[in-house]
């Protein structure tokens, strides 16, 4: 059977831990960020962790 190849986009988008945890970028953070509270701008800066199934889902697209 071949393998499974990488799905480019999920990859671009998605991190993998050495763990298996997969992270994500947030959302809102591209404009608009001067209304934001300098605390919301500060978590928005930081990754979050995807889980359950469909993070089992994208760890089986990044070949993972």
């Amino acid at each position: 059977m071949p393998k499974q190849k990488t799905k480019k986009a999920i990859a671009r988008r998605m991190k993998l831990t050495r763990t298996g945890k997969v992270l994500r970028r947030r959302m809102a953070t591209g404009h608009l960020l001067s209304p934001k509270s300098p605390k919301r701008r500060r978590v928005l800066g930081k990754a979050a962790v995807v889980v359950g199934k469909i993070a089992a889902n994208y760890r089986r697209l990044m070949g993972g």
